[in-house]
């Protein structure tokens, strides 16, 4: 423990003592947990790159090298070790060669894995290095990283003659991007670095908690070919981390639904969200003999605009024809919703 920092000034206050010896004892277990998956994924990187340079046609060799890999990996370890993952372990290598000089590393200067995930859509050397010392100095979250990659803050400080206003803006647009005291526990790639199942109780507040638990009984329960697959599953884009509320296989239909809820009106970003996922388990999870995959957005703050039905490839007369019979119909959506709400704010008052 003499390596720790964990040290305080003992006050009047033990409470306040304890809190900080607690908060300080989680930031220096995900510090630690952090600089090992970053270093094993360096690892990986470094020995797939090495089995690469075997073949003879390096692409070819590397890409069957990998889809073999991941197939064997997942099939041992679960999840992390898709054909992107390996594929983004070996970039990681190869792009930071040098950010390891010894086993152990300098865990004081090393960010997290998904900042190394974003650093990496940077193609210019001396971008992604400034934007690598900033994250480390400035402490900056994951979101606020992806933020002023994705605005290009880099260069538009290069070209202005006013590089406070710049930063000033930047600082303004990102500080609700704090990092959460949590994000060790939330942190989906800590969880299954661990070997963890994700807990939703962090995704989820109470209302969507409850809504949600009781649409998984209410659609099992219809008794129309709903099969329960996954609750809040993780999905991983080059940029972003999601979470699918809910997912089915309905087997009279042949195909996945999947279900989001949101608390405030539904948007075209949601329903745009909702097409990024179908397309997404149409690529990873449909199969040759399932449907094309439906996605139902729901939304808990009106009566009205309540459900809205996604399905990608052209395939609308299919869903007016026959999907429609084995689905719940938006009003059938609208009334358990209400219910649900109904039933959830008289428990609150009465707790």
């Amino acid at each position: 423990m003499n390596n720790l920092d964990l040290k305080y000034n003992s006050s009047k206050d033990i409470l306040n003592d304890l809190k900080y010896i607690i908060e300080s004892s989680r930031q220096e277990a995900y510090k630690s947990v952090n600089t090992i998956i970053v270093y094993r994924n360096w690892l990986l990187g470094q020995r797939i790159a090495e089995e690469e340079l075997k073949g003879e046609s390096r692409a070819e060799y590397g890409a069957e090298v990998i889809k073999k890999l991941s197939n064997e990996l997942t099939i041992m370890y679960g999840k992390g070790f898709t054909k992107s993952n390996l594929y983004t372990f070996t970039s990681f290598y190869k792009t930071f060669p040098e950010i390891f000089h010894a086993v152990s590393g300098n865990s004081n200067k090393i960010l997290s894995w998904t900042h190394y995930r974003i650093l990496l859509q940077v193609d210019d050397k001396q971008a992604r290095e400034w934007y690598m010392n900033e994250s480390y100095q400035q402490t900056w979250s994951i979101r606020t990283l992806q933020r002023n990659i994705s605005s290009q803050y880099y260069f538009r400080l290069l070209k202005s003659q006013n590089k406070e206003l710049i930063k000033n803006e930047m600082i303004e647009k990102t500080k609700e991007y704090d990092t959460d005291k949590l994000e060790y526990i939330k942190n989906p790639i800590i969880a299954e670095f661990l070997g963890l199942e994700n807990n939703s109780d962090f995704s989820e507040n109470d209302l969507e908690k409850s809504i949600i638990t009781n649409l998984q009984k209410f659609l099992m329960e219809m008794g129309k070919g709903f099969a329960f697959v996954a609750r809040q599953q993780h999905i991983q884009t080059e940029k972003e981390d999601y979470f699918i509320d809910l997912v089915f296989y309905n087997y009279i239909l042949k195909c996945f639904v999947l279900i989001d809820l949101k608390t405030t009106k539904i948007t075209h970003q949601d329903i745009g969200q909702m097409d990024m996922y179908i397309r997404m388990y149409d690529e990873k999870k449909r199969s040759k003999d399932d449907n094309p995959t439906i996605g139902i957005v729901l939304c808990a703050d009106t009566d009205e605009d309540i459900a809205r039905y996604s399905i990608l490839n052209g395939n609308e007369q299919l869903f007016a024809s026959k999907y429609k019979l084995y689905l719940p119909t938006k009003e059938e959506l609208r009334r358990e919703i209400e219910r649900q709400k109904e039933i959830f704010y008289l428990q609150k008052n009465e707790n």
